[in-house]
């Protein structure tokens, strides 16, 4: 049992708790297990750590709604309420819709390359993804990990990158491993930041629930019940790729995604995500989801850069 204050600053009291309480009549009796008591302009929560969270998370949301439009509603706090629980969408939904953000907008696979993914990820537990940059092969996984974190179908997300120098010297840069490659996984914190509350998110790192970490963090572990994404494989060499598919545990997902255009091994070391599609595209309960030009959700010239180097490749 915690108990946190939340102090609502310039903002009319009567417009962010609405006439006779209301909104926060909605927040107690969606919550039931927690007292919610506002005082002036404090609200007082008290229960259990995980929900106490999630009330904050709603709070700050409705906090940030007000600022943005200049009212709050019964219907947005029952809305940012909604959006805090378990998404209620079946796996192969006709909208597309994978979860909703946390501005509220439907986060769904735009193409059908970006469908045949989320239907293949459904149907298989191992999937590797191709395609160029910006066909969203790595964003459509980060959201099907958090929906699956969020209906509680998994216990964590651990998404992991190869550290590959790229051109630059990463033994130059300040800090230990993980901190020397974190710039690299900026495109998986800002995907995750969609996605996830900032508070929960926080929540969520703190605790290891969600883990960003690099491939070399990964040798010796067994990973259950989680569901696990390996981004810009195409940089993991043959023994790198096979430790990692090795690190599957029971009840757990796997995507792997990867551009076979931009390897930026050394010339003379074979990519391991090559290996991996030639030697494993035959196994039953592999998926295999090729992205092409078309997928990119870009700016519209992005697909054109990339069928232009393809034609002079």
């Amino acid at each position: 049992m915690i108990e946190k204050i939340i102090t609502i600053e310039d903002i009319p009291l009567l417009d962010f708790f609405g006439a006779e309480n209301r909104n926060i009549q909605s927040l107690t009796q969606a919550f039931p297990k927690s007292r919610i008591i506002s005082r002036g302009n404090e609200i007082l929560l008290k229960g259990e750590e995980p929900e106490i969270l999630l009330i904050s998370t709603v709070i700050q949301s409705l906090q940030e709604h007000y600022h943005q439009y200049g009212r709050v509603t019964e219907e947005n706090v029952k809305g940012y309420i909604a959006q805090e629980r378990p998404e209620d969408l079946p796996e192969g939904n006709p909208d597309g819709i994978i979860l909703y953000g946390t501005k509220g907008a439907p986060i769904k696979a735009k193409t059908v390359n970006q469908q045949k993914l989320v239907q293949s990820v459904s149907e298989n537990d191992l999937v590797f993804a191709l395609g160029p940059a910006g066909t969203g092969k790595t964003f459509i996984s980060v959201a099907l990990a958090v929906r699956a974190l969020k209906n509680k179908m998994v216990k964590r997300i651990i998404i992991t990158r190869p550290a590959v120098e790229a051109g630059e010297n990463l033994g130059f840069l300040p800090g230990d491993l993980k901190e020397k490659i974190d710039p690299y996984l900026r495109p998986i914190y800002d995907a995750l930041n969609d996605m996830v509350p900032h508070e929960k998110l926080k929540f969520y790192m703190e605790r290891d629930i969600i883990e960003i970490a690099p491939l070399a963090y990964m040798r010796g572990r067994t990973l259950n019940n989680a569901f696990i994404l390996l981004d810009e494989a195409q940089n993991t060499t043959p023994m790198q790729m096979k430790m990692f598919l090795t690190r599957m545990g029971p009840e757990s997902k796997m995507i792997v995604t990867g551009d076979t255009s931009q390897i930026d091994l050394p010339s003379k070391q074979s990519s391991g995500l090559k290996e991996a599609v030639r030697i494993l595209n035959k196994v039953k309960g592999i998926g295999f989801v090729e992205l092409i030009a078309r997928d990119v959700v870009r700016h519209r010239l992005v697909r054109d850069i990339i069928d232009a180097y393809g034609s002079n490749g």
